[in-house]
């Protein structure tokens, strides 16, 4: 067996990502950036107001605290629809939010701080050039790189890029990632449920993981536990930057993935990792492709998935390293020292009186039981031979809140 550590190394080493494509704008989310990308225009384009008011010369406002100017009104500034004239001494525009501040103009008196009769403005107090006025280029120059290669975009970052009128973006592909489910016992939600037979739960499970951490899913179904269901499974397999296998990876009789991918040409990088759950696992290549052979227990594939499958997917789709949100919490009660094999044991969060977050784990850890696994918070993580721990020692939690919440 080999460690955590140097299993994610040499999965996420061996990889390379997926090809460009440049895409609108609007489906950007979640996608990476293929190059940097930079501002086509600049933004303000010109000075604009910032308030509601009357676009004034500063110097006319200099003793309006003490005895309130009054400035005849020429005219009005809406976003828009600019004052295409000339603001000169003891004259004022009536502006909103948004529009060009007029030529001659240098600041904005807001509208509480002024009284109207008709077009005579009284300004009640003084200001200073510049005031409430958004200069050009106030939030994006031409040219300027908004975003870098590599860089995963939200949405914050699309209503960046689209104001800077950026239409069209250079991203990496999707990773189309083909899974494969085993076992005679499995079969799909809503159909008939034989004799010794179980829902095939990791199926939809890997699949949802694979659109959470940005992928396409590509389904390969469920072979049987003979070598030529398994083959023909694997000959629909088209064009996909990684082939996910669920079961089989065991040293059953019947878990036939190592042997027949073996015969099938699979380069194998490990098999077996030091880690509960999820020892079992595979990596290697098949025909050129990257392979990941999961558990076929529930909860060790999905937990197994969020830890390799996920950080092999950020380097598929174009990020600089792979990423599996980690932090800290207090513990909430103690716990036993660890054996040669690194523990990912489920818990719950919650915050204690002194706003502290505390991690409890459950008590059976059985790993069929995805019930746990569905209402935990995170993963507490136990080094291998970690010495006990007590209630309110720290402890490293691997979190779930990644993919916007979607594991």
């Amino acid at each position: 067996m080999i460690s955590v550590a140097e299993a994610l190394e040499r999965v996420t080493s061996s990889l390379k990502p997926a090809p460009h494509e440049r895409i609108p704008v609007m489906q950007g989310l979640g996608r990476v950036l293929a190059e940097d990308v930079a501002a086509r225009l600049t933004y303000p384009p010109t000075d604009i107001s910032a308030m509601d008011g009357y676009a004034v010369i500063a110097a006319d406002t200099t003793d309006a605290t003490e005895a309130p100017a009054i400035l005849q009104q020429i005219g009005e500034s809406q976003a828009g629809h600019g004052f295409s004239g000339t603001v000169n001494s003891g004259e004022t525009v009536r502006i909103f939010t948004g529009a060009p501040i007029p030529t001659g103009a240098d600041a904005i008196v807001i509208q509480e701080n002024t009284e109207s009769d008709d077009q005579a403005i009284t300004m009640l107090g003084s200001v200073e050039a510049g005031t409430f006025v958004r200069p050009r280029g106030l939030d994006i120059t031409e040219g300027h790189v908004l975003r870098k290669a590599g860089h995963r975009l939200t949405a914050r970052d699309l209503g960046l890029l689209a104001s800077a009128n950026l239409a069209e973006l250079p991203v990496y592909r999707k990773p189309r990632i083909a899974y494969l489910a085993t076992g005679d016992e499995l079969v799909m939600p809503g159909q008939t449920i034989g004799p010794d037979q179980i829902i095939s739960s990791n199926s939809i499970a890997i699949d949802a993981c694979i659109r959470a951490f940005g992928g396409e899913p590509v389904s390969l179904g469920i072979a049987k536990d003979t070598p030529d269901s398994l083959r023909a499974a694997l000959s629909a397999m088209d064009d996909v930057d990684m082939l996910v296998t669920i079961g089989g990876a065991s040293v059953g009789d019947y878990d036939l993935v190592q042997s027949v991918l073996g015969d099938e040409g699979l380069e194998l990088g490990f098999y077996k990792v030091a880690m509960r759950p999820g020892k079992p696992l595979i990596f290697g290549r098949i025909k050129g492709v990257p392979m990941l052979g999961l558990p076929g227990n529930p909860v060790s594939a999905t937990v197994t998935s969020l830890l390799f499958l996920k950080p092999a997917m950020d380097i598929l789709s174009g990020m600089p390293e792979g990423v599996v949100d980690t932090g800290t919490a207090v513990l909430g009660q103690d716990m036993a020292g660890n054996d040669q094999r690194q523990d990912y044991i489920r818990a719950s969060l919650s915050l204690n009186s002194d706003g502290n977050t505390v991690v409890m784990p459950y008590g059976r850890q059985d790993s069929a039981m995805m019930s746990l696994l569905a209402d935990s918070d995170c993963l507490i993580i136990r080094s291998p031979h970690a010495a006990p721990a007590n209630a309110g020692d720290p402890v490293e939690i691997v979190r779930f809140g990644m993919a916007n919440g979607a594991f």
